[in-house]
């Protein structure tokens, strides 16, 4: 497993989520966790989540989306967590690698994932009403990527290097206020249902292909069933989505993203925690 679940910053992350859904009325179960039961002590898949009492519920979460680091903090990091009706969720294979795509409701009906990247390019232009030049497309800052980025700059489009996650990315390119319009590249299932979650609560679109280059493609519907999906990530550092953790004498603020689809709402939250 990885030793940053059991120890530093990731295990305190880890440890204040765990006590915290100890306290809500549900009885949870993690689905998307930090790891199987061998890799980690708690937020484990397959764990109880919540304090036994209320609704059945499916639990995905990610602390530190973008690792967190002992020694230094890495931006755009941000922690999510993802509830919805038993069952609801999809259950990726551990540490599975998919291809992924997610724009916002506007473009919802016009990409593929299938197509080449200048298609959906072209196709986000013409939905927005811009040059393709204005495009922003964001992509993992991973090695993996480089084919990738070049591709982007050959149909004309703009970068956006995610030096942290994938989820602040995803979920930005829903968010009309946000200069990101599409997401692609490869990362993580597990980060993708989570995504999947919010952009069930935004309208946006995210298609997800189980092995890269080819193979079924998932839509939101498929990762995300339940018709009831609450969806909250909180700044670490400060990301495309939100503002970092802020230290003050005496006190730090945070700020968090808090969706619903039903009632259909989308809360930005600012907290001050005073320091004993």
């Amino acid at each position: 497993g990885d030793p940053g679940l059991r120890t530093g910053p990731r295990a305190a992350a880890a440890g204040a989520m765990h006590d915290h859904l100890a306290t809500v009325l549900m009885r949870g179960t993690v689905v998307v966790g930090e790891g199987e039961k061998d890799d980690t002590p708690i937020l484990f898949r397959g764990e109880a989540a919540g304090a036994g009492d209320g609704p059945e519920c499916d639990v995905a979460l990610s602390v530190g989306d973008g690792t967190l680091s002992p020694v230094k903090d890495v931006s755009r990091s941000l922690s999510a967590i993802a509830v919805a009706e038993r069952g609801a969720l999809y259950e990726p294979p551990p540490d599975a690698v998919v291809e992924k795509l997610a724009v916002g409701a506007d473009c919802a009906a016009v990409v593929d994932i299938t197509r080449p990247v200048a298609e959906n390019v072209r196709a986000v232009a013409e939905v927005k009403d811009v040059r393709v030049s204005d495009v922003v497309v964001a992509v993992l800052n991973r090695s993996r990527h480089r084919q990738l980025a070049q591709e982007i700059h050959d149909a004309g489009a703009r970068v956006h290097l995610l030096e942290g996650g994938e989820i602040a990315g995803a979920v930005a390119a829903a968010r009309p206020e946000s200069a990101i319009d599409l997401l692609l590249g490869t990362g993580g299932a597990a980060e993708g249902v989570i995504a999947a979650a919010a952009l069930s609560c935004l309208g946006g679109a995210m298609q997800v292909r189980l092995e890269p280059g080819g193979g079924k493609v998932f839509h939101v519907g498929d990762l995300v069933r339940g018709e009831r999906v609450l969806f909250c990530a909180t700044g670490v550092t400060t990301s495309e989505l939100l503002r970092g953790v802020q230290y003050h004498p005496g006190r730090g603020t945070t700020q968090s993203m808090v969706l619903c689809s039903r009632p259909d709402t989308v809360r930005m939250v600012k907290s001050e925690h005073r320091f004993a």
